[in-house]
């Protein structure tokens, strides 16, 4: 296995001028750089372990062969050789950091994430980094840790000063440049790839005792170690994605739910509301879960439900209570309504009306970002057409927008790239990018085509 060193190193400390024509520089007042030189068994593992942290007290870059530095109330004079082991060293990488990563890389709090064909990020806790490499044109000396301890009192150099001592600093390799990193957007499409290649349903709830069923499944299934493994993203974002794909961790593998099952696990449970007269702003947790299991619906897959369609209103030692949001409701059964095709809209509402519970009133505003309208002569037709389905790319979703549409209004347009997440760039400098905006008219809504 291929080893990788990476030095670590501040970019905020204060910079020095050297001229090209003096061999020497001096510094009026001590500093102290941090220098952590971080071993990982490749550029993909996961596993960073600090080896040694070292305060240097000489600046380790100089454009020169020879360097000075003021160090105190002393003088001393750095002579600049090959070190026995001068190579080239490409295992040994300059990776630069700003001053807020470094108790992040000091206590082990960053990864780095990726499979062999993938370029490799940096995650700390909460964000994701890419790691670029960016060359110089100045000549970058690296001299490891060593013991200046060879010393000659009053000699003169060449220049006939006086230095109360002098030692060589023994550079093991010049660096071309180094790897700095830039924000990105975690890499989360591939998470709904990898958990949609087996979802869970009701034929393996019915199959839990079937033993060559299982071991099938489990080969195509993921934990947690596995998700940070394949998938680009911080631990906090990758949560963020499992909670938007509504995943449930099951037996200690991460799932999404079949849609059908969740729509007869909801059915189930609305049925139950009337029969056992349950307010649905008011359901009680406990006795929820008991009725379903007694369906035949799994303990995990109930709470689960709820999870999903509700939000808890009271917490209690049973559980609590919950209230079924309407607006997710709603949305399932339209989703439901629209996997048939395109639908009139004024049949559509009335098959969405009708589905829905009695408590709940149905809204078109509730589908914003998950149907479009069009028309056609005189009549109006609704199809799905959901934001959760779009890549999170930018580059990918507007093409599949100007796919769907040529030209679009801000008011349809602006729901569908309203999550897009690029550090840096906001909205309009999205929109500036990629796409070209036209005005028939002062009063006339703006109209946005692919540039």
């Amino acid at each position: 296995m291929k080893w990788k060193r990476f030095l670590f190193f501040s970019s905020l400390y204060k910079s020095f001028r050297l001229s090209s024509s003096t061999t020497t520089v001096t510094r009026n007042q001590k500093e102290v750089y941090y220098s952590l030189i971080i071993t990982v068994k490749s550029i993909y593992s996961r596993q960073i372990s600090v080896l040694r942290r070292n305060l240097i007290s000489n600046l380790l870059l100089f454009p020169n062969c020879i360097g000075v530095s003021n160090l105190g109330s002393s003088q001393l004079h750095v002579t600049i050789q090959y070190h026995p082991h001068f190579g080239p060293h490409d295992d040994l990488i300059l990776l630069e950091l700003d001053e807020k990563f470094l108790p992040d890389v000091m206590y082990q709090r960053v990864t780095l994430r990726g499979q062999p064909d993938e370029d490799a990020v940096l995650c700390t806790k909460s964000k994701t980094y890419s790691i670029k490499f960016v060359g110089t044109s100045n000549s970058v000396f690296l001299v490891p840790p060593a013991d200046f301890s060879t010393s000659h009192e009053n000699q003169q150099d060449c220049d006939g000063e006086n230095y109360k001592q002098k030692v060589a600093a023994s550079v093991i390799k010049v660096a071309p440049g180094n790897m700095e990193l830039v924000e990105v957007a975690p890499r989360l499409d591939k998470l709904k790839s990898i958990l949609s290649e087996n979802l869970y349903g009701s034929d393996e709830a019915l199959a839990m005792e079937d033993l060559e069923f299982m071991e099938r499944s489990v080969k195509k299934l993921y934990k947690w170690d596995d998700i940070i493994n394949k998938v680009q993203a911080s631990d906090d974002e990758l949560k963020t994605g499992l909670q938007a794909l509504s995943a449930v961790e099951i037996d200690g593998y991460w799932r999404i739910v079949d849609e059908e099952y969740m729509d007869m696990i909801l059915r189930m449970l609305l049925h139950n509301s009337v029969l056992n007269d349950w307010s649905l702003n008011a359901l009680i947790e406990e006795k929820v879960v008991s009725v379903l299991e007694s369906d035949g619906f799994p303990c995990k897959l109930a709470h689960h439900c709820l999870n999903v369609y509700g939000s808890r209103v009271e917490e209690a030692m049973d559980g609590g209570v919950w209230r079924l949001d309407a607006r997710r409701v709603c949305v399932h059964f339209a989703r439901r309504i629209l996997r048939e095709g395109k639908w009139k809209l004024e049949s559509f509402m009335e098959e969405w009306l009708r589905r829905v519970p009695e408590e709940m009133q149905p809204s078109f505003d509730m589908l914003e970002g998950e149907v479009l309208t069009e028309k056609l002569g005189v009549e109006t037709w609704v199809h799905a057409f959901s934001v959760s389905s779009l890549p999170s790319s930018p580059t990918e979703r507007f093409s599949i927008l100007f796919k769907e549409r040529s030209k679009w209004e801000w008011k349809d347009l602006e729901p569908y790239i309203r999550d897009l997440n690029v550090p840096g760039l906001s909205s309009e400098a999205l929109l500036m990018k990629y796409t070209r905006r036209s005005q028939p008219s002062i009063d006339a809504e703006p109209v946005f085509s692919a540039r």
